[in-house]
């Protein structure tokens, strides 16, 4: 039509400017700890950074949509998506005048995670952004950041050199406590979680001694430094941490306390350490001049003065124990009275991300919003494109620190770790008990609803698992013959390579009568004897089975039961291990791995996967590999399928037994 349209040169991009609505938040210190602690907040219009004057801000809603000139600039305009914005912000502003923004949302506005209930609900980042004030970016860069924050040292109170990273880790967790906020340690298994946690009590101690009881620690105040004020709190004055771990890890914390931290002044609230009348008798008095009190997860339901008694810490070890919210366990955690809260978790994020929001309804209450509004939220993510989970990623960063074995700009010095799996084909024997059990369950799938169903399923999966073991295991014979099963050959292969050079294995079972079959069998292999430890294994009994394992020469071999030996213990004699049946559940393989690949390794691990072909065991494993993305995209860790959500016709699909890849004939 000859028309000639020329295009002023700000509009890069093919667009021309857009004013923001933006709001800063953190400006100065606030006046209380943790989630809860107000923020300010401050809200103004931008055009490319530059403030735009009350008066240029009040002609924008009544301007037409399209175009509107500002400042001799041709900007766009969407009256109805900035009156939104205007509007949303200007509330927040009201409200935070009055009553200050809690620190939660506005770690929820920096992130862009909004959860339903927020007062911003849809801060588009096209027409709105949202930055931290000075306080609040000095906070969070040593937050992001905990290798730039000021050193501390515990002094000569701790036995041991703390690596670099652990250094990082131990000043990332004080300014976290100082400032009354959950942390999530969740370095990699193997890496050093105990000591640093030992580090940080021991400097806690020494700010404590320094100042006197009723004393802010420097750090305290540093953190709060550069105006503001707050009233003393009543946790101030608190000097004892509680330590909540498994039954099993108790003497081990124990073990290391006395060897690394001598001077740490700790007891063990928990049956294999008091009686009941102790227990019972338990209150401030008992603990006065105690730096820590070490207690179980089941001990923190039965003894009520845990959940009474204020305390400095609360740290949970293994923490993954509290991820159902339903749990009790889990919400006699969360009801636990602490100044600050710390979570230690190699696999933070186990099965789903509701795992994840478990522990920070312990760690931040409200910073992920409730479970329901957390659920809808994730919902939203998973149903966007590429990088759908980087909100949430910022959303936690700040309380999570991830530090992987496999880093070496972590740990140069650590060898290395290879996986394998090792393939097994079923006998004849096992063949047909298989192929019985699939037909077994289309029967039942064909009469169970429900919650029956659910049961059949889960039912057939163990038979499905005890069968690719050992017929023995299934029919409960006691014959455990080499000859009926495939993974008793596989096994011996790789034993006997092991035998010949001398070297040492863990292998790991999640059936606790699985465990004396194996060391027999083993124990013909190796012609020498080597330990067990399964459930009924006595608490006390376990640390002496380790450090046999680890002093003497003349043990080839430790088989273990998952759940019980699969966390918290140190074997790195072993250079193999060898997952005789699957967990189905990465995250928590690796924990049991990562007995013998860690700090102390001085041998490559190699891992052993049992597999057998052809049968269920193969196609989850297939699955298991295709699943790991969702907790790759947030921590680096696992993930599970839910087998019993399938369909009829996916679950037997996925059950059949391929008899030309499954036999070895």
């Amino acid at each position: 039509a000859g028309v000639i349209v020329r295009v002023p040169t700000a509009w890069r991009a093919n667009r021309p400017p857009r004013p923001q609505v933006t709001a800063t938040v953190g400006d100065k210190p606030p006046s209380g700890l943790g989630t809860d602690a107000l923020l300010d907040f401050k809200m103004g219009v931008s055009l490319d950074g530059e403030p735009l004057t009350k008066a240029e801000i009040e002609q924008l809603p009544a301007a037409s949509n399209g175009l509107h000139l500002v400042r001799g600039r041709w900007v766009e305009v969407d009256r109805e998506r900035l009156g939104r914005m205007l509007d949303e912000f200007r509330a927040v502003e009201t409200a935070a005048a009055k009553d200050g923004l809690s620190f939660g949302e506005a770690m929820r506005l920096l992130a862009g995670a909004h959860v339903p209930g927020d007062i911003v609900a849809d801060a588009a980042p096209d027409w709105s952004l949202v930055v931290a004030g000075p306080w609040l970016t000095k906070t969070l860069a040593g937050l992001r950041d905990p290798a730039q924050l000021v050193p501390l040292d515990p002094g000569a109170a701790l036995k041991a050199t703390l690596r670099p990273y652990q250094q990082a880790g131990v000043r990332w967790l004080h300014l976290l406590s100082s400032l009354g906020l959950g942390a999530c340690l969740a370095d990699d298994m193997g890496l050093g979680k105990t000591m640093q946690v030992l580090a940080l009590l021991l400097i806690l101690r020494k700010a404590g001694d320094a100042g006197g009881a009723g004393q802010e620690s420097p750090a305290s105040k540093a953190a709060w430094s550069g105006g503001g004020s707050r009233q003393p709190k009543d946790h101030e004055t608190r000097r004892t941490s509680l330590l909540v771990a498994p039954a099993s890890l108790l003497a081990n914390w124990a073990a290391e306390i006395e060897h690394f931290a001598p001077t740490l002044a700790a007891i063990i609230a928990h049956p294999s350490a008091m009686t009941g009348a102790e227990l019972k008798a338990l209150d401030g008095d008992r603990i006065a001049g105690v730096d820590l009190v070490i207690t179980s997860y089941g001990s923190l339901l039965r003894v009520p003065a845990l959940l009474a008694m204020p305390w400095r810490l609360a740290i949970l070890d293994e923490a993954q124990a509290i991820k159902s919210p339903g749990a009790k366990q889990t919400r006699a955690a969360k009801q636990i009275n602490a100044q600050a809260r710390i979570a230690l978790s190699g696999t933070p994020v186990e099965n789903r991300l509701g795992d994840l929001w478990s522990i920070f309804d312990f760690l931040n209450p409200g910073l992920l919003g409730s479970g329901k509004a957390f659920s809808a939220f994730t919902k939203r993510l998973s149903s966007q494109p590429h990088n759908s989970y980087a909100s949430l990623r910022a959303l936690v960063r700040p309380y999570i620190l991830r530090r992987l074995k496999t880093d070496k700009s972590v740990i140069a010095d650590l060898p290395d770790k290879t996986e394998v799996k090792a393939f097994c084909h079923l006998t004849r024997k096992q063949a047909a008990l298989y192929q019985q059990s699939v037909a077994d369950l289309t029967a039942e799938l064909g009469r169970a609803e429900g919650m029956k169903r659910r049961g059949v399923v889960l039912a057939s999966l163990m038979r499905f698992k005890q069968i690719c073991n050992h017929p023995s295991q299934w029919l409960g014979d006691g014959s455990w013959s080499e000859a009926d099963s495939g993974k008793l050959a596989r096994l011996r292969e790789i034993a006997e390579v092991i035998a010949a050079k001398q070297e040492k294995v863990l292998v790991f079972t999640q059936f606790r009568e699985v465990t004396t079959p194996l060391a027999a069998y083993l124990e013909s292999v190796f012609a020498r004897p080597g330990l067990v430890l399964h459930g009924e294994t006595a608490v006390g009994r376990r640390p002496a089975l380790v450090r046999q394992f680890q002093e003497d020469e003349r043990v080839p071999f430790f088989v273990i039961s998952l759940k019980a030996g699969g966390a918290g213990l140190n074997l790195t004699a072993a250079s193999h291990v060898v997952h005789f049946d699957r967990w189905w559940n990465p995250a928590v393989e690796n924990q049991a791995t990562d007995r013998a690949f860690r700090i102390g390794q001085t041998k490559n691990v190699l891992v052993h996967k049992f597999v057998c072909r052809g049968t269920v065991e193969e196609k989850i494993d297939q699955l298991i590999d295709s699943k790991r993305q969702l907790s790759q995209d947030l921590l680096e860790s696992g993930g599970e399928v839910l087998l019993t959500e399938m369909r009829d016709d996916e679950l037997l699909k996925l059950v059949a037994l391929d008899l030309h890849t499954a036999s070895e004939e």
